[in-house]
């Protein structure tokens, strides 16, 4: 097998694994719990959040743990007491949906303008902006095409207007880029996309601001998240979040000779869909004429897995790409490899070589 979709998930690496499984035979008990067990489980959990929060340059009583980033966006988006919200079109779709939601609670809506490179249009921003507005809702990396919206710019910009938060779905950016949070209100994150657990994820909430929580109901780490804290999950968490960030000019180097190389050998034969303010680790394609779910089931049954779409989408075409290009046959013909610093440039020749094949 060769997995080439690692923006979808990834495994989780030994260290995690070792990690929570080491926790988990040994700090079992709830970590609210008053006996001496209870405490150690806490104190392990507290070890945990200092790791995390340093990695991040957030302050300790700034982090929530959730299921994952989809959890995280719907309660920045339905937790906040919103009048307008200020999003895109290329936003994930546990953005997208729950927007869409709250339009049909009379919550006014818009989308900013998008220029030729995806990037968004921030005069346009601006105009938008009004004595209603409440939040702006802008992904930092997207996830069918890579394309890096400059979130600390746009934080800066919207300093000048206090009463407005700032939230950003930084899932496909961190660990593969440097993340500045400075600017930014709130942020959401998934622990599967660098190499941890799925069903934990985190949103990063700064001190001043109060939500609503999604989920009512028990004591956890914070107020604003019930549920019995996962100890296992959390330390594991850490262990994922660090790693990726202290290497992470290491592998986006080594990411970055593997794009090169893997558009080298290929934009002969597709029409590129990501662009130069792509990330180097997602790389969408379109091979006109092709159907994206032919495509995807020839790779896979000659073992190498891609992806048609973000894996969390509905639909039969990206409805990115089109927003981005507007051609319907290019959203429908295309597909997304996104690699790692564990791909190996044999794994890209042998996608190349049945690439070749399957164009011809």
């Amino acid at each position: 097998m060769i997995y080439l979709d690692y923006s979808a998930t990834t495994k989780a690496d030994k260290k995690v694994i070792d990690k929570f499984s080491e926790t988990e035979e040994k700090y079992f008990a709830n970590p609210n719990s008053n006996h001496y067990l209870g405490k150690e489980c806490k104190e392990e959990i507290d070890k945990a959040v200092n790791t995390i929060c340093s990695c991040l340059g957030i302050k300790e009583n700034e982090i929530i743990f959730t299921s994952g980033a989809s959890e995280s966006n719907n309660t920045v988006l339905k937790g906040l007491n919103v009048n307008h919200i200020i999003t895109t079109k290329l936003e994930h779709s546990s953005i997208t949906t729950p927007v869409g939601y709250l339009q049909t609670k009379g919550i006014r809506i818009d989308f900013v303008n998008l220029d030729k490179n995806g990037l968004i249009d921030q005069k346009h921003l601006i105009s938008l902006i009004d004595d209603e507005t409440t939040l702006v809702s802008i992904g930092a990396v997207n996830s069918e095409t890579g394309i890096r919206q400059d979130i600390e710019g746009i934080g800066e910009l919207l300093k000048k207007y206090p009463n407005v938060y700032f939230h950003s779905d930084i899932t496909q950016a961190l660990g593969k880029i440097p993340v500045d949070l400075t600017n930014v209100d709130l942020a959401s994150f998934s622990m599967h996309k660098i190499f941890g657990f799925r069903g934990i994820g985190g949103l990063i909430k700064k001190e001043n601001i109060r939500i609503v929580p999604l989920i009512h109901g028990g004591k956890s780490t914070t107020i604003y998240r019930s549920g019995t804290p996962q100890t296992g999950l959390i330390v594991a968490s850490s262990i994922a979040i660090e790693e990726a960030v202290k290497n992470v000019d290491e592998h986006y180097k080594k990411v970055k000779e593997l794009n090169k190389y893997l558009i080298d050998n290929i934009k002969d034969l597709v029409l590129i869909n990501s662009n130069e303010h792509s990330i180097p680790h997602i790389l969408n394609f379109s091979i006109l004429g092709k159907n994206s779910e032919d495509t995807l089931k020839y790779f896979s049954d000659n073992g190498i897995l891609i992806s048609s779409k973000t894996a969390c989408s509905s639909g039969s075409y990206s409805f990115v790409v089109n927003e981005l290009y507007h051609d319907m046959d290019r959203a429908e013909s295309s597909n997304r490899v996104s690699i790692s610093y564990k791909t190996t440039k044999e794994e890209l020749d042998q996608f190349i070589k049945l690439l070749k094949e399957w164009v011809k």
